[in-house]
Formats: structure tokens, C-alpha cells, sequence
């Protein structure tokens, strides 16, 4: 299989919502990176195509919560992949700490970060 994965991904157990507009859905997060989250198909998920989802969680044992601009990249097998648009400096702040515990290399994921940064300062805003 051809891994073209540029950022690590954690297995990541936690409720979650996602938000379009005026709707919103349950969901349940599988497993994060600094770049997205796959996430499993709410019940009657019917999003607008092409337009934004906001993904919310929060984090376990705290009131911390992170929240991404996301856009929905792939749905397969009751699983949806989202890739993160725009994330504000607190949110990639505790998501960068919670990969850091949970990766155990902290190098590796200050290149992911300067990779993250890179990428979404030159990929046009959706």
C-alpha cells in the first residue's frame, strides 16, 4: 500500500459533534491528527456538499474544547475523513499536547506542526 500520510494519526476515543450552518450531528472520533480526524457517519448525515464542517470535542477529563474547520474528503465503510481548514491557536495548541503525549516524540511532531503551518499557509482558504 503507497503511504502517502504526512502527518501521524492517534487512536483517539471521544464523543464529537459536527456542524453545518444551522444542523448538527453526534458523532464519535476514531482517531485525530494535527491535519483531521476520521470520524464515524452520524445517523442522517446529510451535509451540504462542498461547504464547511465545524468538528468539536472535547478533551477527555476536562472542560478544554477543541474545535477545526473541516472539510469533508472522503466517506466510506459509516466513516467520514476530514481535513482541517482552519483551526484557531488554542485548539491546535491542546490538539499539538494531546498528540504529544499520546506520539511520545515531541520532534517529530514539531515537523508535523512546521509542515501543518507550511501547508495552510500557502493552500488557498476554503
Amino acid at each position: 500500500m503507497d503511504e502517502r500520510r504526512m502527518f501521524s494519526r492517534v487512536l483517539f476515543a471521544a464523543p464529537a459533534q459536527l456542524h453545518q450552518k444551522l444542523r448538527s450531528w453526534p458523532t464519535h472520533i476514531l482517531d485525530l491528527s494535527l491535519n483531521g480526524a476520521l470520524v464515524e457517519e452520524p445517523q442522517d448525515f446529510d451535509p451540504k456538499p462542498d461547504e464547511v464542517l465545524w468538528l468539536s470535542l472535547c478533551l477527555p477529563d476536562s472542560d478544554i474544547q477543541v474545535r477545526m474547520e473541516t472539510l469533508l474528503v472522503h466517506r466510506d465503510r459509516r466513516q467520514l475523513g476530514l481535513k482541517c481548514t482552519h483551526i484557531d491557536i488554542d485548539s491546535i495548541s491542546h490538539l499539538r499536547r494531546m498528540m504529544e503525549l499520546n506520539l511520545g516524540d515531541a520532534s517529530l511532531l514539531n515537523r508535523e506542526l512546521l509542515r501543518f503551518v507550511q501547508r495552510h499557509d500557502t493552500e488557498p482558504y476554503v
